[in-house]
């Protein structure tokens, strides 16, 4: 009499782990959405853009011994200064940095991927700036 086989082979569990193996990479990236993250890193590196463009312009103004209201030429682009920093308007801010085609410019210091995903760059004329970040859209 023979004893009959229980279990299964070697072959067999090898395919079942490739088969799940597969499935898994498959419906990983359904349940792992990275886009909002990356709204948010991207916002805050305009935010550090806006900062590093706001300082260049400073110095520049600084280094030609300008007056704090006279505008500056930076990359061939004619920069308005209020108090030693750009203005918050397009040919304040939005002309210091070189490109924002990714962000919508509303022309008053304010650079916004979708509705509450924004920075905003504010001038008062005082010999500093503030920059305001939202993320709650992003």
């Amino acid at each position: 009499m023979r004893k009959q086989q229980t279990g299964f082979t070697l072959i067999e569990l090898v395919l079942v782990i490739v088969i799940l193996g597969i499935l898994a990479a498959t419906a990983l990236p359904r349940f792992s959405d990275l886009s909002t993250q990356a709204r948010v890193a991207s916002i805050n590196g305009l935010a550090g853009g806006i900062r590093s463009a706001a300082a260049i312009a400073k110095a520049t103004q600084l280094a030609q011994s300008l007056g704090s209201s006279t505008s500056i030429s930076i990359e061939s682009q004619t920069i308005t200064m209020s108090g030693r920093y750009p203005t918050a308007d397009n040919n304040g801010i939005s002309k210091a940095l070189s490109d924002v085609s990714s962000y919508t410019d509303n022309l008053t210091g304010t650079f916004s991927l979708t509705t509450n995903c924004q920075v905003a760059y504010s001038n008062t004329g005082t010999g500093s700036f503030g920059i305001t970040v939202t993320s709650s859209g992003c």
